[in-house]
């Protein structure tokens, strides 16, 4: 299987301080800063990476555990609202996700989409926060 790897450095102090994540495919290199990650200054921040990680990698995987079911999904769309509070700590990851899949019955949909929730590998990952799933079957 793929090896993956992404890089960050900061530079300075906490709160005057700044830094620059990048993905090692070299497609994104972005500036975070402790205004972007705790409050509403500009770049990205590591709670919003792993927002994206984790909405791309239930995506696949629902769509997988459909495809081996039988359903050819049409089009599969997930945000996921990484919540961090105070500690720092992430306490809440809210996956919200809608999909067109022909055929498929809304107790099958869900019964999958839980599946997803629990067996994406993003999802393994960070299984020390609670993952709230809420998932709408679209006509």
């Amino acid at each position: 299987m793929a090896i993956r790897s992404s890089s960050a450095e900061w530079k300075g102090t906490l709160k005057q301080g700044s830094g620059t994540v990048t993905l090692g495919s070299g497609r994104f290199t972005g500036p975070y800063t402790f205004a972007s990650r705790f409050e509403s200054g500009k770049g990205t921040n590591p709670e919003e990476l792993i927002g994206a990680a984790h909405a791309g990698c239930f995506s696949m995987y629902l769509s997988a555990l459909l495809s081996d079911a039988g359903f050819t999904p049409t089009r599969i769309a997930t945000t996921a609202t990484v919540h961090l509070e105070d500690g720092p700590v992430i306490a809440l990851i809210e996956l919200s996700t809608e999909a067109v899949v022909p055929g498929v019955s809304e107790a099958d949909f869900q019964r999958h989409a839980e599946a997803a929730k629990k067996g994406c590998p993003v999802s393994k990952a960070l299984a020390g926060p609670r993952i709230e799933l809420k998932a709408k079957l679209l006509p």
